[in-house]
C-alpha cells in the first residue's frame, strides 16, 4: 500500500497516528534545523515536518534536501498537532513528523506554477495540460462535471430512461455544419462521417420501441472556434415516444431543477414561456438574458419624420432605458459610441438622451427633436428622471443584434449578470424555416425532422415557409443550454419537408432513405432534446468557457498543442487509404 490517507484527510483526531501518504511536493521550506514539505494530491495538502533534534537519520535529511517542486513523494510519520496552525485549509490544524521518506519520481521544474494563481498562459497551459490539471481550479471544474453527469444519469435512469451508444462512425447528412469525414481503408473513395449529433439513430431507437433513450455523447462540427466551442463537444442527448411537447418540457425542466438542487443547492422556480416572436422583439435574440429587464423600445412612431435623415430612412429606431445612468459623462457615452461601431457589432453611431433630475432632456440630436419630443421617447420607454436611453437604427434584423449586443454590455457595466443568479425559461414556437439572403434557399432553423406547430398545420399547406415549429429551447442567462422538437413521424409529412428544403426525391432518399424506410414500419410519435453538456458545465462553473471542463481541450485553431494534433499523416497510410493530397497554397 502506496498510501494509508490521502492528503485532504487527515484531522485532529488522527493525532497519535503512524500513516503514510503519497503525492507531488507542492512547497520545500528549509530553515537548516527544520525542513517542512507540503506533499498535494487530489484531495488537498498536507505540512510534512523534518525536525534535526540530534535523533533524525541522516538519512532521512539528506533524502528530504533534494525535493524539488513537483517531485512524487511516499511520506511516513506520526500525525501530530501543529504549532503555527493554518486556517485557510482542511489539515491546518495537524502536521506528519516525518519517519521515512521515499522519492518516487523526480520531476523537473515545471514551466508554470502549480498554484491556484498560476503565471502560465492559456498556450502555455494547454501544452502542458496534464501539469495544469493538478491545479485546484481546474480539477475542481472536472470534479463538477462528473457530479453533473452523475446526477444526469440518476434522474433519467429514475424516470426510466435507457442508456444506448450510438454509432461514432456513420454517414454524412446535411445538418448544418461542416463534416469531419474518415477515409475508410477497405471501401476505398469513400469516407465515414462523425455525427454532428445522433439525430437520426434517435429517432431509429424510438422506431425500434425503446420508448424513452439518453446518451451523453461525444459530437463533431468542423466549425469555427470560439469561447463556447470545441471541434469535439458533449450532448445530453435524449428522446421519448408517444409524448407531446409538454411531456418534453416537464421531463427535462424537471431534470434542471433537479441538477441545480442537487448539485448547487439551488431551488429553481417553474420555467416561464416566451415565444421566438417575442424574444426577437423584445431582445434581439432568441436566448434572452431575462436576469434583467431593460427591453427594447420601438421608437419609430415618436422619433421618424421629424427631419433626422437617419431615423427617417430607418426600418426601425430602437431604444433601451438604462436606469440611473444619466449621469454618464461624454467619455462614457463616446466610449459607448466607438464600442458599438466595433467592426463585430457594426453599427454607425449611437444616439443618447438623458433624462435630467430637473425634468429637462439632452440629447445627441437635439438640433432634431425638441424637449416634447424628448420626453415622448421618454415616456414610451419607461424612462425616469435619472435614466439614459440609447438608440440605435437601421434594417430589422441588424438592429435588432446590434442592440442585443449593446443591452448586454449594459447589463455587464451595471451589474446586472450576477453569475450567481439564473434565470431560465423555454422559447416556444420558432420558425419552422430560415432563409439564406444570399442564396435565396430555405433551410430548417432547427432541423429537417421538426414537426409543425399543430395550429399551424393549414398554414404549412398553404403558406409553408411562414409556419413555426413544435420546437423549444431551454435558455438560462443568456446560454441556449438545449434546444428540440417534437419530430415528425409520418412518411409523407417527412418527404414534404425535403421538398420544402430543396431535396428532389431522390436527393432525400440517397441521404436519409434508411430513416424514411424505417418510418415504413410504423413510427410513433416522438420528440426530444439535445443539451449542451459542456456549456451546462460552464454554466454552472460561472464562467464563459466551456474548455475548462473538457479534460483535453482544442485551441481557437482547432489544435491540441499538447498531442500535437492535426498532423500530417505519413506516406504510406494516406496510400492504404487511397487518398493523394493536392493542398493548394
Amino acid at each position: 500500500m502506496l498510501r494509508t490517507h490521502n492528503c485532504g484527510e487527515l484531522r485532529e483526531g488522527h493525532i497519535g497516528q503512524k500513516v503514510t501518504l503519497s503525492g507531488w511536493a507542492q512547497a520545500v521550506r528549509d530553515k537548516g534545523g527544520l525542513i517542512w514539505i507540503d506533499i498535494r494530491d487530489r484531495y488537498g495538502i498536507t505540512q510534512l515536518l523534518i525536525e534535526d533534534d540530534g535523533n533524525a537519520a541522516a538519512v532521512l535529511l539528506e533524502t528530504a534536501r533534494k525535493v524539488g517542486r513537483e517531485f512524487v513523494l511516499q511520506a511516513t510519520g506520526e500525525v501530530i498537532e501543529r504549532a503555527a496552525k493554518n486556517p485557510n485549509i482542511p489539515t491546518g490544524n495537524i502536521e506528519l513528523r516525518l519517519s521515512d521518506l521515499e522519492i518516487l519520481n523526480e520531476a523537473q521544474t515545471p514551466p508554470f506554477k502549480i498554484e491556484d494563481e498560476t503565471d502560465g498562459g492559456d498556450e502555455l497551459r494547454m501544452k502542458y495540460r496534464y501539469l495544469d490539471i493538478r491545479r485546484n481550479p481546474v480539477r475542481e471544474k472536472l470534479v463538477l462535471r462528473h457530479k453533473i453527469a452523475q446526477e444526469v444519469r440518476r434522474y433519467l435512469s429514475d424516470q426510466d430512461f435507457i442508456e444506448v451508444e450510438t454509432p461514432v462512425l456513420i454517414k454524412s447528412t446535411p445538418e448544418g455544419a461542416r463534416d469531419f469525414l474518415v477515409p475508410s481503408r477497405m471501401n476505398p473513395g469513400e469516407f465515414y462521417a462523425l455525427p454532428q449529433s445522433p439525430q437520426t439513430f434517435k429517432q431509429l431507437l424510438m422506431v425500434g420501441g425503446m420508448d424513452r433513450y439518453f446518451q451523453i455523447v461525444k459530437c463533431f462540427r468542423d466549425e469555427d472556434l470560439r469561447a463556447d466551442r470545441q471541434p469535439e463537444f458533449t450532448q445530453i442527448d435524449c428522446e421519448m415516444a408517444f409524448v407531446d411537447r409538454e411531456d418534453i418540457i416537464n421531463n427535462f425542466e424537471g431534470m434542471m431543477r433537479h441538477l441545480f438542487k442537487m448539485v448547487k443547492g439551488i431551488e429553481l422556480p417553474e420555467f416561464p414561456r416566451m415565444e421566438y416572436a417575442d424574444a426577437m422583439r423584445d431582445y434581439g435574440s432568441d436566448k434572452p438574458d431575462t436576469r434583467f429587464e431593460m427591453k427594447f423600445v420601438d421608437l419609430n412612431d415618436v422619433a421618424q419624420n421629424k427631419g433626422f435623415k437617419v431615423f427617417d430612412s430607418a426600418e426601425i429606431v430602437l431604444g433601451i432605458c438604462a436606469k440611473g445612468c444619466a449621469s454618464y459623462t461624454r467619455k462614457q457615452v463616446d466610449e459607448l459610441t466607438k464600442w458599438v461601431q466595433r467592426p463585430q457589432i457594426g453599427a454607425k453611431g449611437l444616439v443618447y438622451v438623458k433624462c435630467n433630475e430637473d425634468g429637462s432632456f439632452k440629447s445627441s440630436v437635439d438640433k432634431f427633436y425638441s424637449q416634447d419630443d424628448l420626453k415622448a421617447w421618454a415616456e414610451k420607454a419607461g424612462a425616469e428622471a435619472g435614466d439614459l436611453l440609447l438608440v440605435l437604427s437601421g434594417e430589422l434584423d441588424t438592429t435588432r443584434k446590434q442592440m442585443c449586443e449593446l443591452r448586454l454590455e449594459m447589463g455587464e457595466r451595471l451589474g446586472l449578470r450576477n453569475r450567481q443568479e439564473f434565470s431560465p425559461l423555454w422559447v416556444v414556437n420558432f420558425p419552422m424555416f430560415e432563409k439564406d439572403e444570399e442564396t435565396g434557399h430555405y433551410h430548417a432553423m432547427h432541423h429537417p425532422f421538426t414537426s409543425v406547430l399543430p395550429e399551424d398545420a393549414e398554414i404549412l399547406k398553404t403558406d409553408r415557409y411562414n409556419a413555426r415549429a413544435n420546437a423549444y429551447d431551454m435558455v438560462i442567462n443568456g446560454v441556449e443550454v438545449g434546444g428540440g422538437s417534437i419530430r415528425i413521424h409520418d412518411k409523407s409529412d417527412q418527404a414534404d419537408m425535403f421538398d420544402a428544403l430543396g431535396f428532389t426525391p431522390e436527393e432525400a432518399q440517397e441521404q436519409f432513405g434508411f430513416l424514411m424506410n424505417a418510418f415504413e414500419y410504423g413510427a410513433p410519435p416522438h420528440g426530444g432534446i439535445a443539451l449542451g453538456f459542456d456549456r451546462l458545465c460552464s454554466l454552472f462553473g460561472g464562467v464563459d468557457s466551456i474548455r475548462d471542463f473538457i479534460a483535453f481541450p482544442k485551441n481557437t485553431s482547432g489544435r491540441d498543442v499538447m498531442i500535437e494534433s492535426p498532423s500530417v499523416a505519413d506516406a504510406q497510410q494516406l496510400k492504404d487509404l487511397s487518398i493523394q493530397l493536392d493542398i493548394k497554397e
